[in-house]
């Protein structure tokens, strides 16, 4: 008879690896927000899956990164470098067929103690699959990894193998939450990060990094959740942007993060969101502590 295995399995990388996605398909929820843009995760989202006998805790972390040099990215970089250090095994995502600098420096910030299982992911787009074997061995040069798994986050493919895998690398030990946990995060965070999404999915290339959405309050009223929340932006001609020509943009941005609240929540959402101005706010260690990057 097998014995019950826990543990915390950090999901790194570099940006765009489909770290996010892959933790959405692994427990069979969108916990974490997911757009085409680098860097979009800011926050650690965990979440739990229960198998007969396990019980996973995934962490999904920033992707660690050295594009912006701003306090709120070193922020980002020491969360996803403490995640890696404190977990029991590690989840380490990579392009299938692309591995460079970028996740050579990822690697090297995973230290020596935690399992370490390589991810290729992106299989899907992978034309002859006969060019994996060759990637996977160049791979497998880079570290003595606990073992090397192809899938593809978008599909599922061969993520039962993956958990059959990081099931193995887990400690024998009893379940950290109970059965019927699915995360450790609650509403009013989801409320938040799934307009966040939006304005990373509905602005242009840079603006939505010098965004931060704040809940100003969440009330549940009967079966109706009443949301009140800020945009805050840099600059006052960012604010323009978001709120656009008549306010068009952000309402198209508001409806859409609304109706996935909706979803996510079960149930109606009146959300009012309103964009202020912070100057500086990405690189000033005290604002972000009070927004929650300490």
């Amino acid at each position: 008879m097998s014995h019950f295995r826990c543990g915390t399995v950090a999901i790194a990388g570099r940006p765009n690896t489909g770290k996010s996605t892959l933790l959405n398909r692994l427990v069979g929820e969108r916990l974490s927000i997911v757009s085409p843009k680098a860097q979009t995760t800011r926050h650690l989202v965990t979440g739990i899956l229960n198998t007969g006998d396990c019980q996973f805790v995934f962490i999904d972390s920033p992707g660690l990164q050295s594009k912006h040099r701003d306090a709120l990215h070193r922020t980002l970089n020491r969360r996803a470098t403490d995640v890696v250090r404190d977990a029991e095994v590690v989840a380490f995502v990579v392009d299938a067929l692309r591995y460079g600098r970028e996740d050579r420096a990822v690697l090297e910030r995973i230290p020596e103690q935690p399992k370490v299982v390589a991810v290729v992911n992106k299989i899907d787009r992978v034309k002859r699959a006969a060019e994996l074997i060759p990637f996977i061995d160049r791979l497998s040069k880079e570290r003595d990894f606990f073992a090397i798994v192809p899938v593809s986050a978008r599909s599922g493919k061969n993520l039962p193998e993956l958990l059959r895998v990081l099931r193995e690398a887990l400690p024998e030990a009893p379940a950290i939450y109970p059965p019927d946990q699915l995360t450790d995060r609650d509403e009013r965070f989801f409320a938040a990060e799934l307009l966040r999404e939006k304005l990373f999915q509905m602005l242009g290339e840079e603006l939505p990094y010098r965004c931060e959405v704040v809940i100003d309050s969440f009330r549940e009223e009967g079966r109706l959740r009443r949301i009140e929340a800020t945009i805050l932006v840099e600059r006052a001609s960012q604010k323009g942007i978001v709120v656009g020509s008549k306010g068009t943009q952000l309402k198209k941005i508001a409806e859409a993060a609304r109706k996935d609240m909706e979803r996510l929540f079960g149930g109606k959402v009146y959300l009012g969101v309103w964009v202020k101005v912070r100057r500086g706010w990405t690189d000033d260690e005290r604002v972000l502590r009070g927004l929650g990057y300490g």
